[in-house]
């Protein structure tokens, strides 16, 4: 099992020796990957409308991220988780991946999902219902022009006519897992992604969806099961799992122990909401959780 860390977004603030510092010490420390949020626009809730992250969170412009966190790093893996991607123009994303792929010579995982936050979409000249369809309409696109010089593809979303990507990414295609916990992604996951990304507890108070009984085992179980469905097996669907360092270290071990039994292929240690006040105390919980566990990348 791999480990890696969520790169705290929201609490590292803008100085950009301390974003180069957080990574390069999660690569010292023998962290596998680093694990980024995205998030474009925040908003003012209205009239008691749950919007997740508001425009009092700040969040670094993902791409822009990653492409200043190749340049500093040499090893760790550079993991979206998630990028909304219903919400952007494919082709561009294409670009942009295979462009980070490139610079880090092909340390990029793509996680994408469709997202929750209409305000987003709205901005962004995207339309919010129509992201499930899309989504796969997409994936399909980017994997057409992450591996071929030209491509001619006709779709209900895209057109594009003897044109292709250059410089290509090393990776032909880049790795795309997904994140969600509904019927329609797991479906969606069990059939086209490379990959499975997790929160930390099963689903957030605010989700639209039942909490499926049993827990991370049931659920796992259910993707299986609609891998076989589909005759595709175990190992083509990654997984990835966060857990909160909040959460200390009995629920750490007991976290990696249980993730690890379920076949689990990704850990990743979140040191947001922690109370951590500034960028060196992050720094300092990854080395903790270090400490705790067998040394991330072994086992």
């Amino acid at each position: 099992m791999r480990f890696g860390v969520v790169f705290p977004q929201t609490e590292i603030g803008t100085d950009p020796g301390a974003v180069r510092a957080f990574a390069q010490a999660a690569e010292d420390l023998g962290f596998d990957h680093v694990l980024v949020y995205d998030h474009v626009l925040g908003a003012r809730p209205r009239g008691g409308e749950w919007l997740g992250y508001t425009s009092e969170d700040m969040f670094h412009e993902i791409f822009v991220l990653l492409g200043y966190l190749a340049a500093v790093t040499t090893r760790l893996e550079l993991a979206t988780g998630i990028l909304i991607l219903p919400q952007r123009q494919t082709a561009l994303v294409a670009k942009q991946a295979a462009e980070i792929d490139v610079l880090s010579k092909g340390r990029l995982r793509l996680g994408i999902g469709v997202g929750w936050n209409n305000v987003e979409y709205e901005a962004l000249g995207e339309r919010f219902e129509e992201r499930g369809r899309k989504v796969e309409e997409q994936i399909a696109v980017l994997r057409e022009l992450w591996t071929k010089p030209l491509v001619h593809f006709t779709g209900r979303y895209h057109r594009i006519v003897d044109a292709g990507l250059n410089p290509l990414p090393v990776q032909r295609p880049i790795p795309i897992w997904m994140g969600g916990e509904s019927e329609p992604v797991m479906r969606r996951i069990a059939r086209i992604a490379d990959g499975w990304i997790l929160g930390g507890t099963l689903r957030s108070p605010h989700a639209r969806h039942p909490q499926v009984p049993g827990g991370f085992a049931a659920m796992v179980e259910q993707l299986r099961r609609y891998q076989r469905a589909v005759g595709r097996p175990e190992h083509a669907v990654g997984l990835e799992r966060r857990v909160a360092y909040s959460a200390g270290p009995a629920k750490w071990a007991s976290t990696a122990e249980e993730w690890r039994a379920l076949g689990g292929t990704h850990l990743s240690l979140g040191t947001m909401n922690a109370g951590i006040g500034a960028p060196d105390g992050h720094i300092e919980a990854m080395r903790v959780f270090r400490d705790a566990l067998p040394r991330p990348g072994e086992g």
